[in-house]
């Protein structure tokens, strides 16, 4: 489960704790069903910026990640009180680049991820924004958590990814701009037109756009496994995902013979 900035903060910048809340009771319910869940939140810098009223996202680097610190400690602390409601067990893990790209490192991991889902805690991922780092010599940033939740899910193995952002799937076009734009239901091969469909961007509280969600699509692809791209308001949503309601945009391989 990957959710976005947009999914959690509303757009005048204040915590979306009805999202919250909603996401906790769902995931929680799935958990108790006997689904492994792993949670990859967004959310450090728009919590941040709440925190510390700001209303503008910082441009220099060190204060963006010195909003995110705030941030981050803030946003699981929201998470915590929200899924121990529901008697759910949290745990927090920042991770850097450099870690899943060493093997020693990714082997623990995943061990890491795998006892906590032993133990029935539901992990909540990040990266790590304070320490993250993108320079030629020494690359720990993932690019954005759409990337994140792909690797992740690579790296267990995860049945399904479900991205969770503030538009209801993969459009022809940008719908907000464009009322002839087209929902795509199942996408099984993604090319150029496709990426230049994408456009920029997503909102000012967070990094990605519909581009970095392809890119991560397609590693999933890659990988032979399947994500769905959905509206996460309201996140009850993901109870039709899983009971095969069309909703959203597919990304899986097309099944030949």
């Amino acid at each position: 489960m990957k959710i976005g900035t947009s999914s959690l903060i509303h757009p005048n910048g204040k915590i979306n704790f009805s999202g919250i809340d909603q996401l906790a009771f769902v995931l929680t319910d799935l958990s108790n069903q006997g689904k492994e869940i792993i949670l990859v939140s967004s959310g450090a810098i728009g919590v941040g910026m709440d925190k510390l009223r700001i209303t503008e996202r910082p441009e220099q680097i060190p204060a963006q990640q010195a909003v995110a610190a705030v941030g981050q400690s803030e946003l699981m602390n929201i998470y915590n009180q929200r899924f121990s409601l529901y008697n759910q067990q949290t745990a927090q893990l920042l991770l850097t680049r450099d870690i899943v790209e060493f093997p020693k490192s990714r082997k623990n991991v995943i061990n890491t991820f795998e006892q906590l889902l032993k133990m029935g805690v539901l992990p909540i991922v990040n990266e790590n924004d304070t320490v993250a780092v993108d320079e030629m010599d020494h690359t720990t940033k993932f690019g954005d958590n759409d990337e994140l939740s792909a690797i992740v899910a690579q790296l267990l193995a995860a049945d399904l990814l479900i991205m969770l952002t503030d538009i209801d799937g993969f459009y022809s076009a940008n719908p907000n701009k464009n009322k002839n734009a087209v929902l795509y239901s199942t996408i099984t091969t993604i090319d150029q037109t496709l990426m230049k469909q994408a456009g920029g961007k997503g909102s000012r509280f967070g990094t990605g756009g519909m581009a970095s969600k392809l890119k991560a699509a397609q590693r999933i692809l890659d990988a032979k496994g399947a994500m769905v791209l959905a509206n996460g308001k309201p996140p009850r949503i993901i109870f039709d995902i899983l009971t095969g309601a069309e909703v959203g945009t597919l990304f899986k391989e097309e099944e030949h013979g």
